[in-house]
């Protein structure tokens, strides 16, 4: 049995900002208000940057990056430099996208590629601090914070990506791959006849 093709780049970009807009309003209104331990919350902007990378690839995970962060950084109480939170989920998007074509095979990579992410997000957006020279960047407090901030990531990923997976539909693809009842959208063209160029 075959699957309809995959959905329309419209329809791909329309999810995308959707899914950023409302990580960026969780961030805000729900996250950054947590009374949690060293007054670290879980970024969960990052977190669906990387969840957005690990489904559509790396050129999504760098606009879907620069575009988060660039909102990031402009949203109150935005008290740093502009631009570093776009240039770190940028490059944190492109990094992890390049593991989007393991995500149907391996089950595991998208929990290690958000963990991964959300270490080198951590470290990436303390060292622009320090070349900037933030006072609240220094190696110490940084050495204190990058744990917490990472254990948070890790607890809030299995929901984010989950959330993720579930809006753009590709867990839905994967288990019906994993079953054998559909095929990969440039099979499907070329098996329906429509080449595999279109």
């Amino acid at each position: 049995m075959l699957t309809a093709p995959e959905t329309s780049p419209a329809g791909r970009n329309l999810v995308t900002g959707a899914v950023l807009v409302v990580a960026l309003i969780l961030q805000v209104s729900v996250a950054n208000r947590l009374p949690l331990p060293g007054q670290i919350t879980p970024d969960l902007v990052l977190l669906a940057v990387v969840a957005l990378a690990l489904v559509s690839g790396s050129l999504t995970g760098m606009v879907a990056g620069f575009a988060a962060g660039l909102a990031a950084d402009i949203i109150p109480p935005a008290d740093h430099t502009i631009g570093r939170y776009a240039l770190v989920y940028c490059l944190i998007g492109a990094v992890c996208g390049l593991a989007a074509a393991e995500m149907d095979r391996q089950t595991l990579v998208p929990f290690l590629a958000v963990a991964a992410g959300a270490l080198a997000g951590t470290i990436l957006y303390a060292l622009t601090g320090m070349m900037l020279g933030d006072p609240r960047s220094s190696w110490d407090l940084v050495s204190r914070m990058v744990p917490l901030q990472v254990l948070y990531d890790v607890i809030a990923s299995p929901f984010v990506v989950w959330s993720v997976l579930k809006v753009t539909g590709r867990q839905e693809r994967a288990e019906r791959s994993r079953d054998g009842l559909s095929v990969p959208p440039a099979r499907y063209r070329a098996m329906s006849g429509r080449g595999s160029g279109l």
